[in-house]
C-alpha cells in the first residue's frame, strides 16, 4: 500500500521533497501520475489509485444482495440491475432494453449492420471491439480461461462461465412461455423460436430458413460441398466437427451412451432416446396425412415421402432417386458390380444382404409372410400384397 499512499500524496510531497521522475512529471504545465508497477501514465491522481487495484486485486465495492465484489462503484451499480431487473436504456427501433448504455450502442448495430471492428488477420468484421479480441484467439490458439474443475480451456471468460454450469447443473435462464431452463440467455432466445415458429436465419442461395445461425452455417455446406473435417484413419471428410467425432467411434468401437433400462450402449445420444421407445412403446411422431405413428422422427420423415413422392437422394451416375440415403448407398453397389454377399448353399452372390436373405428361402422353403384372411404363406412380402389384391378383386 506504500505505493498507493505515495500516489495519493504526490501533489503535497512534490512541493518540498522533489519526487522522482517516474512518480511525477510535468508536460506542458500538466501533472502526470505514473504507476510504479507497470509505468502506465494518468492525468488524474484518482485514476492512478483506481488503476492500482488491478495490480493489488482490491475490489472495495460489495453487492449487499449476492456478495459480488467490484473494482469500481459504477460497476456495482450496473450489476445491481441484475437483481432489480432495471434496464434503463431502450432501443428506439425495436424497444429492447439494456442495463448498460454500451450494450444498447452495440445492439443498435444489429439494425444498422455496422461492423466497425476488423480482424487484421482474416479481415472478418465485428460490431463490438471485444469480439475481435476473442475472435483472434481462433488464429493464435490462445485459450486463457481455464476451468478449475476439469481443466478445459476457453477463448472467452463468458464461455468458461457457461461451461461451469455443466458441472454445477445451474440453469439460471428460463423460458417465460413453457418454463424450460437453460445455462445461457442465448439458448433461451433460440429456444423461443420453437414457440413463435420464427426462422430468422435465411440461406441466400436457396432461401431455406433456420431457427439457429449455426444450422444455417451447416446447411450452406450442402451448396459449397465443403467438408473441412477429415478422418485421420480412413480419410472420410465431414462438413461438421461433430460428425467426425461420431464417425471415429466406428473405428474405436466407442459407445459412450447407455440405456439405463437395459444397459445397451450407443455411439450417439439420440440413438439412446430413439431406443428407449422400445421399452416404453411410445411413438411420438405422427404422420399428419394418414395418422401413422413412429418411434423415431427420421422414420416419420421418410414415411411422409411416400405421400409426397419426394426422393431427395439422387445417384450421381444414373440420376435414379431414392427417399433414403441407405437405399441410395445400396443402389450404388449395382454400378460397381461388387457382390459381397454369398449364398453358402449354392454359391450365388448378391449386392445386398436383403437379397441374399430372400434367396435363401428358396433353399429353406421358409414362407414368413402370411395372409390373415386365408392363412396362405409366402416367401416375399410383395407376393403377399399381390395375393391380397387378387382376393379383393
Amino acid at each position: 500500500m506504500s505505493g498507493v499512499c505515495a500516489a495519493l500524496n504526490v501533489k503535497k510531497e512534490s512541493q518540498g521533497s522533489g519526487l522522482p521522475d517516474e512518480m511525477l512529471k510535468k508536460k506542458k504545465g500538466k501533472t502526470s501520475y505514473h504507476c510504479d508497477i507497470c509505468k502506465k501514465t494518468f492525468q488524474k491522481q484518482r485514476n492512478l489509485t483506481i488503476h492500482k487495484r488491478i495490480h493489488t486485486g482490491e475490489k472495495p465495492y460489495h453487492c449487499d444482495i449476492c456478495g459480488s465484489l467490484f473494482l469500481l462503484k459504477n460497476h456495482l451499480n450496473v450489476h445491481k440491475r441484475i437483481h432489480t431487473g432495471e434496464k434503463p436504456y431502450s432501443c428506439d427501433i425495436c424497444g429492447r432494453s439494456f442495463t448498460q448504455s454500451g450494450d444498447l450502442k452495440a445492439h443498435k448495430r444489429t439494425h444498422t449492420g455496422e461492423k466497425p471492428y476488423h480482424c487484421d488477420i482474416c479481415g472478418k468484421s465485428f460490431s463490438q471491439g471485444n469480439q475481435v479480441t476473442v475472435h483472434k484467439r481462433i488464429h493464435t490458439g490462445e485459450r486463457p480461461f481455464h476451468c478449475d474443475i476439469c481443466g478445459k480451456s476457453f477463448i472467452g471468460s463468458y464461455v468458461l462461465k457457461a461451461h461451469k454450469r455443466i458441472h454445477t447443473g445451474e440453469k439460471p435462464y428460463h423460458c417465460d412461455i413453457c418454463g424450460k431452463s437453460f445455462t445461457g440467455s442465448g439458448h433461451v432466445a433460440t429456444h423461443k423460436h420453437i414457440h413463435t415458429g420464427e426462422r430468422p436465419y435465411q440461406c441466400d442461395i436457396c432461401g431455406k430458413s433456420f431457427s439457429r445461425n449455426h444450422h444455417l452455417s451447416f446447411h450452406k455446406q450442402i451448396h459449397t460441398g465443403e467438408k473441412p473435417f477429415p478422418c485421420d484413419i480412413c480419410g472420410k471428410s465431414f462438413s461438421q466437427k461433430s460428425g467426425l467425432v461420431v464417425h471415429k467411434r466406428i473405428h474405436t468401437g466407442e459407445k459412450p451412451f447407455h440405456c439405463e433400462i437395459c444397459g445397451k450402449s450407443f455411439s450417439q445420444a439420440r440413438h439412446v432416446t430413439d431406443h428407449k421407445s422400445v421399452h416404453t412403446g411410445e411413438k411420438p411422431y405422427h404422420c399428419d396425412v394418414c395418422g401413422k405413428s413412429f418411434s423415431q422422427k427420421y422414420g416419420s420423415t421418410v414415411h411422409k415421402r411416400s405421400h409426397t413422392g419426394e426422393r431427395p437422394h439422387s445417384c450421381d451416375i444414373c440420376a435414379k432417386s431414392f427417399s433414403q440415403t441407405c437405399d441410395l448407398k445400396k443402389h450404388k453397389i449395382t454400378h460397381t458390380g461388387i457382390r459381397q454377399y454369398h449364398c453358402d448353399i449354392c454359391g450365388k452372390s448378391f449386392s445386398q444382404s436383403s437379397h441374399l436373405t430372400k434367396h435363401r428361402r428358396i433353399h429353406t422353403g421358409e414362407k414368413p409372410y402370411h395372409c390373415d384372411s386365408c392363412g396362405k404363406s409366402f416367401s416375399h412380402p410383395n407376393t403377399l400384397t399381390t395375393h391380397k389384391c387378387g382376393e379383393k378383386a
